[in-house]
């Protein structure tokens, strides 16, 4: 019989307690300090980045387990994405579904324009400076780090690093997209308010009002029939339930995928992407089960109404906070020696691209309101969804553009629009020829968005 007394029985509490304790210190300092709190960074990144400046320290760093750090933030994304699908979506149409579309092309086309920035940097360094310890297909990371976060960053790592090694290159993927994924809360947090408030001192944005605190109503807590918050089961113990089934759903899927005999190509590239995609197959299959719900409700038979949106966000914000914190301090600043210079530089031109184009795209997309939409855009091409909701408080508290509408309703054109590209991921890093020829793929679809976005509009008849 094991003792409890053994400290390995409280091993991965010792990381949650790691992470929640500096969580809480984050966002003390957040909330205290002007400087942190103008900067408009997120306090789960604070967090990770305070785990990673105590990592030096080697009992600090004995303490800090990365392997379970990396699987927390493996398993917070699927769950995060599972509880955001379970929700019952019921928005106001400030909206068209025309502009929905457009910013789901956005979206993917910025995806796209950052992967070829990444590349930019990656192959010539990978084919003329041969110790700068470069992957050529690292590039690929930048819109995983930058555009989807820690997440997929680390996801996608792990698999690049998977296919460098086989070809004898040694490329410390996870640290690599991990990293990625921290500068982007920071460009995004700090590009996204520094240039904000040049854009106050010429005049050309409005200061909202700063006093304005959002209020909920009876509505966003609960709706119409549904069960009651405490009865033989607590309402949120039923929202982590169904959260935990589809995503044991999920499971059951993938591990069905890796029984199945697929030769070469299924071991060595479809396998490891199903993996990969743990959110994806979230979504889907939280929709799935919303649906089911929602079928057995209009027949009766289910009387009461089961999932509550106000917990499932509050479950998605969980895992998400504790994603970018584990993520963040999943990082090895040993590894990161060698590839500083790449890294600096994707980046760096990641930075500038995302900027360039998100503006040319709000501009042009939103002439009515295209501040709050670059805001909201930039902010989550470069960070995450909330940090782009963040942005756009400070501009638009009471969310009366449809700028907040069109970044929640994009999710599922754009997952369409992307899907064909993130397939590339598993294709672009087998070879250098196969990388090459993702360029020729990537530069046309951007192209094809950018006919469609940039597109003359119709002339009105009378």
């Amino acid at each position: 019989m094991s003792s409890f007394a053994d400290i390995s029985s409280w091993s991965w509490l010792i990381q949650l307690f790691i992470i929640v304790v500096a969580l809480l210190v984050a966002n003390l300092i957040r909330c205290n300090v002007p400087l942190f709190r103008r900067s408009l960074l997120p306090s789960a990144l604070l967090a990770g980045l305070l785990i990673l400046c105590l990592k030096p320290l080697d009992i600090f760093n004995t303490l800090v387990d990365r392997h379970v750090m990396e699987i927390i933030t493996y398993h917070t994304l699927g769950l995060g994405f599972v509880a955001m699908a379970l929700k019952n979506k019921k928005i106001k149409s400030l909206t068209t579904t025309m502009k929905v579309v457009e910013t789901g092309a956005v979206t993917a086309s910025t995806y796209i324009l950052q992967g070829l920035a990444g590349l930019l940097i990656t192959v010539p360094m990978f084919l003329w400076l041969k110790n700068s310890g470069i992957f050529y297909a690292g590039g690929l990371l930048l819109p995983m780090g930058y555009g989807q976060g820690p997440g997929q960053a680390l996801n996608f790592g792990v698999t690049f690093s998977g296919w460098a090694e086989d070809q004898g290159i040694a490329f410390f993927g996870k640290d690599f997209g991990l990293s990625i994924a921290a500068t982007g809360f920071i460009v995004g947090s700090i590009v996204g308010v520094v240039y904000m408030n040049i854009l106050r001192r010429k005049g050309k944005l409005k200061v909202s009002d700063a006093s304005y605190v959002e209020r909920y109503t009876l509505e966003d807590y609960e709706s119409e029939g549904e069960i009651p918050h405490s009865e033989s089961i607590d309402k949120l113990t039923v929202q982590i339930c169904l959260v935990l089934l589809v995503y044991a759903f999920v499971f059951l899927l993938m591990y069905g995928v890796q029984q199945l005999d697929l030769g070469n190509f299924g071991v060595k590239t479809l396998k490891p992407l199903v993996w990969g995609f743990n959110f994806l197959w979230g979504t889907l299959l939280g929709v799935l089960v919303k649906w089911i719900i929602g079928r057995l409700r209009k027949s009766n038979l289910m009387q009461r109404e089961y999932i509550n949106n106000y917990t499932l966000d509050r479950i998605a914000g969980t895992c998400f906070d504790l994603m970018i914190v584990a993520g963040t301090a999943a990082i090895d600043f040993n590894n990161l020696r060698g590839i500083w210079l790449p890294l600096l530089l994707v980046c760096t031109l990641g930075a500038l691209v995302t900027f360039w184009y998100v503006l040319r795209c709000c501009r042009k997309l939103y002439p009515d309101y295209t501040y709050e939409a670059f805001f909201s855009m930039f902010g989550m091409l470069t960070g995450t969804a909330s940090n782009g909701m963040i942005l756009l408080r400070e501009i638009d508290p009471r969310f009366e553009t449809p700028a907040a509408n069109n970044l929640v309703l994009q999710t599922i054109p754009a997952l369409a629009f992307g899907f064909p590209v993130l397939l590339l991921m598993g294709f672009a890093p087998q070879s250098l020829t196969n990388t090459l020829i993702s360029v020729g793929l990537m530069v046309v679809a951007l192209a094809l968005f950018a006919l469609f976005i940039f597109r003359k509009p119709r002339k009105k008849t009378t």
